[in-house]
Order: structure tokens, then C-alpha cells, then sequence
């Protein structure tokens, strides 16, 4: 079985995984409550997916493979763009995991994992997350021809720089897509393709899907030495002397 862990946002998530199987996912709005929320609800999302919790709700006899955290194979968390004190818990947690379960993590960009789940769409998909001080934290994606690839880095700039940027219809993804979903589409017109706020959520699932390539490919990180991705430190003020 695989975990997989983003705590990049407000929105946060959860997806357990086993052979290429969904099991389980849990997606809640947890504003800045990672550390308190993240590891309860995992609990709660592996004991609600215990054979003998579900023999209990259907009322069926039957044997399962139990889960538990020491049943998994490879810890795989979302490593940012994305809030400083959220992206801390989600990888302090998941290094916690591997270390302790001795087994491999895997590391993937938030924005690629929000974009992922669009990859079907068959249009450029560029995910958008605020990144304050007037700036996004965004890349761009393609999913053509059953291939997956980033085809623009991931960056800091401003509505106006990247709309300069859009030459064809392009998906726009992200927390932040409604809050300048009216500028992109005065910028941009009918190349901004505004996503419904259901579509819209940033799913776990797509980011074990993301991590499950890499993890079948030997392509790991080291626990040791995987840091979260930041654009730019967290906003500290000056102490008040008196």
C-alpha cells in the first residue's frame, strides 16, 4: 500500500493506494490546522477501510487484508509551491513515516499534481496558486498523445506577464482561479478555460497516481535529504522593541 500526503494548502489531502487501486481518499478545507488535523484523519481514513470496520457498516462476514501504516511500501507528499507551515507538517510527516517504516518517499511538485488531473483534457494546463506580494506560483503541462510533460518551469510572475504567455485555449487550475477568474478571462477571453470549483479541488489521488510512476521506476528521494519547495520564505515581522 502507498500514502499520499498534501499539505501544500488550505486544502488538504489524503489517498491510500494499493495495487493501482484507489482504496481510500479524504480531501477537507483545514485552513492552517495541518499539524493537529493530518495525522488523526489518517488514522481515521485507514480505520474506516479495515475489512472488519466494513464487514461492520454492510453487515457481511468475510477476511481482508488489514490496513495499517506499517502495511506500507512508499510514502509519497506533495513538496510544494504551497504554505509555509502546511508544507512543513506534510513533509516533516511523511519523512517521519519513511524513516520509521524504513521505506522510500517520493517527492512531487504541487503544481504538477494539481494540474495531473486535467492531463485528459487534451489543452496546455497551467495550475495557479498565490504566491502574495501581487504574484502567482505557476508552470505549465500538456497531456497529448498519452504523454505527460511540463513545457514551461515553474515560476513566480503576474497575471499580465503570464497571460502575455497564453497563445492558445488553456485550462487554468488552483485555489486562487476563482479569485482572478474574471481578470484571466478580461486578459485572455476565450482562451481561458475556468474549470468548475467541483473539477477544480486538487484531488490526493492524483498525486499517488504521479508519485506511483516514480516509485515503479526506482525513481525515490532521500528522507534525509528532501526539503519542502518554497518560492520564498515565510512573511516574518520585525519584533516591536519598546
Amino acid at each position: 500500500m502507498q500514502i499520499a500526503i498534501d499539505t501544500s494548502t488550505d486544502t488538504a489531502g489524503l489517498a491510500l493506494v494499493r495495487d493501482n487501486q484507489i482504496l481510500a481518499e479524504l480531501t477537507w478545507r483545514c485552513g492552517q490546522n495541518h499539524s493537529v488535523q493530518l495525522l488523526p484523519n489518517l488514522a481515521h481514513l485507514l480505520k474506516q477501510n479495515n475489512p472488519s470496520t466494513l464487514r461492520q457498516s454492510s453487515g457481511q462476514v468475510g477476511s481482508g487484508q488489514v490496513l495499517s501504516l506499517e502495511s506500507a511500501d512508499c510514502i509519497i507528499v506533495a513538496r510544494g509551491p504551497g504554505s509555509y507551515n502546511g508544507l512543513r507538517v506534510g513533509i516533516s510527516t511523511a519523512k517521519g513515516l519513511a524513516f520509521s517504516l524504513d521505506i522510500p518517499i517520493v517527492g512531487i511538485s504541487t503544481l504538477e499534481a494539481e494540474a495531473y488531473q486535467h492531463a485528459n483534457i487534451g489543452l496546455p494546463v497551467c495550475p495557479v496558486f498565490n504566491a502574495g506580494r501581487e504574484e502567482l506560483a505557476t508552470a505549465m503541462y500538456h497531456g497529448q498523445g498519452g504523454q505527460w510533460r511540463q513545457i514551461a518551469e515553474e515560476h513566480l510572475t503576474t497575471i499580465e506577464a503570464l497571460c502575455t504567455k497564453i497563445t492558445t485555449k488553456t485550462v487554468f487550475c488552483g485555489e486562487f482561479v476563482p479569485a482572478i477568474a474574471n481578470k484571466l478571462k478580461e486578459l485572455l477571453g476565450e482562451k481561458a478555460l475556468i474549470l468548475s470549483p467541483a473539477a477544480n479541488l486538487r484531488r490526493a489521488s492524483f498525486l499517488a497516481e504521479l508519485g506511483l510512476i516514480r516509485f515503479k521506476a526506482g525513481d525515490v528521494d532521500d528522507a534525509a535529504t528532501l526539503q519542502p519547495f518554497y518560492f520564498r520564505g515565510p512573511s516574518i515581522s520585525q519584533p516591536k522593541h519598546k
